[in-house]
């Protein structure tokens, strides 16, 4: 079975309230990320494709050292012939250091969601990424950026 690995960043931002970053498709949220290329290292990919899908430079992004979240799944993928693969998608968690205007090239748009858990948003990938999230920030302390 292929393999594939698809890395991104959850953004959040602390004013003017506690919230994260979604991507909207026309059905679902997702978050910016995507296929690692040739080369890359995991953060590598993560952080381009939060600039291609945001358009927020990387150097607005503080990242967290300590969090990496990572998920693995079986989807039938259109680009590889329909057939079935085994993904992993990393995630690592992004504070924004300014209000930053988003410019969404791949989606259909993007919302902040305020901070408020437990969250139940999408039963896939989001509730539990922020289930992960919760539990980090119970032993860590919010970084001032």
């Amino acid at each position: 079975m292929l393999q594939v690995k698809s890395c991104g960043v959850i953004i959040f931002r602390q004013t003017p309230e506690l919230s994260f970053l979604l991507m909207k498709h026309s059905h679902r949220y997702d978050l910016p990320k995507g296929h690692t290329e040739e080369g890359e290292t995991e953060i590598e990919t993560a952080l381009r494709e939060m600039w291609e899908e945001t358009g927020i430079p990387r150097e607005e992004v503080q990242l967290d050292p300590d969090f990496r979240y990572e998920e693995k799944y079986f989807p039938v993928e259109p680009r590889f012939g329909n057939e079935r693969v085994e993904k992993t998608l990393v995630i690592f968690l992004g504070w924004i250091k300014q209000n930053f205007p988003i410019a969404v090239t791949e989606h259909a748009g993007h919302e902040w969601k305020r901070w408020h858990p437990p969250h139940e948003i999408q039963r896939f990938t989001i509730n539990p990424l922020l289930a992960a999230l919760l539990k980090h920030f119970e032993t860590h302390t919010l970084p001032r950026v």
